[in-house]
């Protein structure tokens, strides 16, 4: 049998990937600082101070995959295509509605994407950028030439509304990008990794085993942080993890434009700038009106960035993904 690809098959590898159209979606209901103070012990001035947050949408009525496949219409209508252009989705979430269907399939019914093939991926506050990789290797090897990625999340529902340390930093929200194959620009290099070892210090666990043979079940647990080590984790992995994938692209630091980072806390991005020595003025941040919506946080970052004119095509736009898992990603594209 000959394995040796054709000279289309050539053509279509060396072919980049980009992201031509962006979408987002956040709950209609907007909770601050001050109406968290009224059913905790905290204050606004102690949440802003410590995280940069002053407020967060949280779902009430709204479900992770129908502000997903909201994100995605208008994700698609930026891109001037429809649902039948798409051949591939992969929604990056902890917070799926089901444990199946995956979300990523309520979306294609959502949007009638039935050409498509989906499903999901858990890399927690990663999902986004480690769904954009895979995406990426699809399209490069011409298995799909266009895909819907989106990162959302409703962690909302797995937070303890009374441990004051964790719940106030998280939001509800989705966003989504397409990205579609490219003989010029797009995605210039890519870097990811993973550390079980570390994955204790942000977790939340499943159901434990009920079957005639387990002795006790419990309820659904909620969020752990251990906030230091990932601070820790955070201010370390990601520099170095942005720089080398600069690096990788033929770029110094000083040749991007902006720098999409997770949105987990503004300490983090403020000591990233600082290790990187840039300005904060490359780091956009969206955390203050959002909180840490976790794989939605690049995507919904991205889109608001797009939305304001503030994305020119040529600028070099770094992103990068980092929380549970511990994981992490980061991307330098051409915009």
């Amino acid at each position: 049998m000959n394995f040796v690809p054709d000279d289309k098959r050539i053509t279509e590898i060396d072919m980049g990937t980009k992201i031509i159209g962006t979408g987002s979606c956040l709950p209609e209901t907007v909770v601050t600082n001050d109406d968290l103070s009224e059913i905790m012990d905290t204050s606004d001035e102690w949440i802003r101070t410590r995280t940069g947050i002053r407020e967060r949408h949280l779902a009430k009525d709204e479900t992770t995959a129908g502000m997903s496949a909201e994100a995605a219409r208008r994700a698609m209508d930026n891109a001037g295509i429809t649902a039948q252009d798409i051949d591939l989705i992969i929604a990056g979430t902890v917070t799926a509605d089901h444990v199946v269907p995956s979300c990523a399939c309520e979306i294609q019914a959502a949007i009638g994407a039935e050409h498509a093939v989906a499903f999901d991926i858990n890399a927690a506050c990663s999902g986004f950028m480690f769904a954009l990789n895979i995406a990426h290797a699809y399209l490069q090897t011409g298995v799909y030439k266009t895909a819907l990625i989106v990162g959302a999340e409703t962690l909302s529902r797995i937070m303890d509304w009374n441990d004051r340390s964790t719940c106030v930093l998280f939001g509800d929200g989705a966003g989504a990008v397409v990205v579609q194959r490219t003989d010029h620009g797009g995605l210039l290099a890519f870097d990811q990794g993973s550390d079980g070892v570390r994955g204790s210090v942000l977790s939340c666990a499943n159901r434990t085993n009920n079957n005639p043979l387990a002795e006790t079940s419990r309820q659904l647990e909620y969020v752990h942080m251990d906030g230091q080590e990932v601070y820790r984790f955070a201010v370390t992995t990601v520099p170095a993890s942005v720089i080398k994938t600069v690096e990788e692209a033929g770029l110094t630091v000083a040749d991007i434009d902006y720098f999409v980072l997770h949105q987990a806390n503004a300490r983090i991005l403020q000591a990233v700038a600082k290790r990187l020595k840039l300005s904060e003025d490359k780091f956009p941040i969206s955390l203050d009106h959002c909180g840490n919506i976790s794989a939605a946080s690049v995507p919904v970052l991205l889109d608001e960035m797009n939305r304001q004119g503030l994305l020119k095509p040529g600028m070099k736009i770094a992103m990068s993904g980092f929380g549970g898992g511990l994981t992490w990603a980061s991307a330098v594209l051409e915009w």
